[in-house]
């Protein structure tokens, strides 16, 4: 990748990025507070599984949406689009997907980087998930979609384990060599999106959703999810 591409990318996927994910614990909080999640090896578990789940709806939607914003195909984004948030099962998955979606159009749209086909295309959704931000904005900034799939999958999971670094608690190093171990499994999960036909998709995961819901009346919380 070129240089400046991949500068686009890193931007793209920081923490940083003022879009609120820091604020979300995507179920995770819940995990801890009932001892699923307690160290390093049990963190480990809960986020390659997280990944599995994401391997088979989320990621090969980001897929798809990259392919249509780049061949500027309006009906595809919105029909992922609508069918993704359709998919959000619980009140905080959906409040927190379109909060997200939402500030990071409004970066896009604040920076400039979306041309007028690209804005065009947002101005037709009634909501806006993270997965259609993003996939608009890295089509924006010129991010080969493979890369740009594989960055989401990797913010996804560094948010992941920052929630284990604060909350479990882990160390620091703890975190890092916890993070360098699910590289291939976002490697994995990234190869296993592309190749996923539409039919074979599928957001099944109700222990992950009883812990949403759980969360949404959690007596003590420091996450919006």
């Amino acid at each position: 990748m070129q240089s400046a591409l991949l500068l686009r990318l890193l931007q793209l996927a920081s923490p940083s990025l003022p879009i609120g994910a820091y604020t979300y614990s995507q179920g995770l909080e819940s995990a801890i507070e009932n001892r699923t999640v307690y160290d390093e090896n049990s963190a480990y578990a809960w986020i390659s599984e997280s990944l599995s789940i994401i391997a088979d709806f989320e990621a090969p939607i980001v897929w798809r949406l990259l392919n249509a914003f780049a061949e500027r195909d309006a009906a595809t984004v919105s029909h992922w689009t609508e069918c993704f948030v359709a998919a959000r099962d619980t009140t905080e998955f959906r409040a927190e997907t379109i909060q997200m979606g939402y500030s990071l159009r409004k970066l896009a749209m604040d920076l400039k980087i979306a041309d007028d086909s690209l804005q065009a295309i947002l101005s037709l959704q009634s909501e806006t998930p993270l997965p259609t931000a993003f996939a608009c904005a890295a089509v924006a900034l010129g991010v080969p979609r493979e890369a740009a799939l594989l960055g989401m999958l990797f913010s996804l999971v560094e948010n992941q384990v920052l929630v284990c670094v604060k909350s479990v608690p882990l160390g620091q190093v703890s975190g890092q060599r916890l993070l360098l171990s699910l590289h291939p499994v976002v490697e994995e999960v990234a190869q296993r999106a592309q190749l996923l036909n539409d039919d074979e998709l599928s957001n099944w995961a109700p222990g992950l959703s009883l812990l949403s819901m759980q969360h949404e009346t959690q007596y003590s919380r420091v996450y919006r999810s």
